[in-house]
């Protein structure tokens, strides 16, 4: 990476072509200082790069219809949504950006350091403007010594950009802090995104009321709309492209590690994509027993079992999360497919649960009881019956898991919800939610035969629910183990 100067005072900075503080060179850098005429030279010879006549972005009515619910919600109080800022890695290198979900989702946009503020029009409705850093300054420098300038992270719109294409009014960011601390009335904020937006209203909200607002705006999003669904199906149809092309380069996982497997399908994500919704796990043999294996540093060995939990997210940030797990050398063997079959079932029953009206949790007690009947049956639960087994838990050594959660632009969508409205609620259509039971069997477990020993499976789709009962996002990758390892002899050639 190059070398870039930083600002003397950031906060200082000014819209474009007006006076401002000078930038100063970073330390260590190998210009020991910027001189009078290079400056100038800089400051001039540019194109009128302005773009007009733009068009909203594809969601910006369903972005103005999700604030104009969140106003019915909140009469007569200031609302304050950040979309975050960059988060350090090491030294003067940043994470990659990804904007607050509650800013994406009311705004469309995903611009690092920008603020929705809602200003109450008085009883009721409000009037919405976004605060984002207009394009970077030209007069002092900025767009070319500071790290954050264009010309070393690229173009960022305008203000007047930003209008026509979000369809909010648009200010300069810098002026917030100033504006919030002089603001008076009922105001409640996202906590936990943006420092400054929180010491400039450090004084006028409380703990409760933040957590009011953020609870109701996860809430809002249990129930998709038109534009969410179309998203996710296309994070789904990416997701399974990506696991085509997972299958078609297992010799080369097997010739490396588990991380081949996590390249192959960040490719993918990054192609037709913003990014992977989640870390990638790609558990290889032993490894598919831990839940979370994101290390995916281990072995890749034929006659083993491969389980593959990943997902796309689009380039407006929703995500698939679809799990299959793969015999690596195309076939099962016949305890493999026996355990495998079994969750299998689990998950038809599960899938079959889901519909408007039922009650939430019904699919993870339809899946659960499934593999307690199957644990009860294989012998390794004594002589218990199935509803003692289930009222025990004791399936759990094994199911460890809950069957599933709410899917969007989280992985683990609306997860700030009222218990008595997720968990607790009722499916209507426009739900999203993910049905992934799952056996673990791990390496170390003397309580099941030792051939059971180091197998994990778990099986993973996206179900939305309809009028008249559910559909598939991911059912184009197969789930049958005969499907399973036909499309895999398919893929391989």
């Amino acid at each position: 990476m190059s070398e870039e100067l930083i600002p003397e005072n950031p906060e200082q900075e000014t819209e474009e072509n007006e006076t401002a503080e000078p930038v100063k060179q970073r330390k260590n850098g190998l210009y020991p200082a910027v001189s009078d005429e290079l400056a100038d030279n800089m400051k001039s010879g540019w194109a009128d790069t302005e773009l007009h006549d733009l068009q909203p972005i594809a969601q910006a009515e369903h972005t103005a219809a999700r604030r104009a619910a969140l106003s019915a919600r909140f009469p007569g109080e200031r609302l304050v949504i950040p979309a975050g800022n960059l988060k350090t890695r090491s030294n003067d290198t940043e994470y990659a950006f990804r904007a607050s979900t509650e800013y994406a989702y009311l705004t469309g946009d995903q611009t690092q350091d920008g603020v929705l503020v809602l200003e109450p029009t008085g009883d009721t409705g409000h009037e919405a403007t976004l605060y984002l850093l207009p394009r970077s300054n030209r007069e002092n420098g900025e767009f070319w010594l500071d790290g954050q300038g264009e010309l070393w992270v690229g173009r960022r719109n305008s203000l007047t950009e930003a209008e026509q294409l979000l369809g909010i009014p648009a200010k300069d960011v810098r002026e917030l802090a100033a504006a919030l601390t002089e603001a008076t009335g009922p105001v409640r904020n996202v906590r936990g995104h943006d420092a400054s937006v929180e010491a400039a209203l450090t004084d006028k909200v409380t703990a409760e009321r933040d957590e009011e607002l953020r609870v109701h705006l996860s809430e809002a999003r249990l129930v998709k709309d038109a534009f969410e669904i179309a998203e996710l199906q296309k994070a789904c149809d990416a997701t399974a492209r990506g696991f085509e092309d997972v299958v078609k380069s297992l010799d080369k996982a097997e010739a490396t590690s588990e991380r081949f497997i996590e390249g192959t399908f960040f490719l993918r994500a990054r192609i037709e994509g913003n990014d992977i919704g989640y870390g990638s796990i790609c558990a290889a043999g032993p490894h598919a027993t831990t839940l979370h294996w994101v290390r995916n540093d281990g072995a890749v060995r034929a006659g083993e079992l491969l389980l593959l939990d990943a997902g796309v997210e689009t380039n407006d940030l929703y995500t698939a999360d679809v799990t299959r797990t793969l015999p690596i050398n195309g076939t099962f063997s016949p305890l493999q497919r026996k355990i495998y079959d079994a969750v299998y079932e689990a998950q038809e029953a599960g899938i079959a649960a889901v519909k408007p009206g039922a009650d939430y949790r019904d699919f993870h007690d339809a899946a659960q009881r499934v593999l307690a009947e199957k644990l009860v049956e294989w012998g390794l639960l004594g002589d218990l019956s199935v509803e003692k087994v289930l009222e025990l838990g004791l399936q759990r050594r094994w199911t460890l898991h809950g069957t599933g959660h709410m899917l969007g632009m989280d992985v683990h969508d609306c997860a700030t919800a009222r218990t008595e409205t997720y968990v607790n609620g009722t499916l209507e259509p426009g739900v999203c939610l993910t049905v992934e039971p799952g056996l673990y069997f791990q390496a170390d477990d003397l309580t099941v035969p030792e051939e059971y020993r180091g197998i994990g499976v778990r099986i993973e789709d996206d179900i939305l629910v309809t009028e008249d009962g559910n559909r598939n996002l991911s059912d184009t990758l197969p789930r049958q183990a005969d499907e399973v390892e036909a499309w895999m002899a398919r893929l391989k050639g």
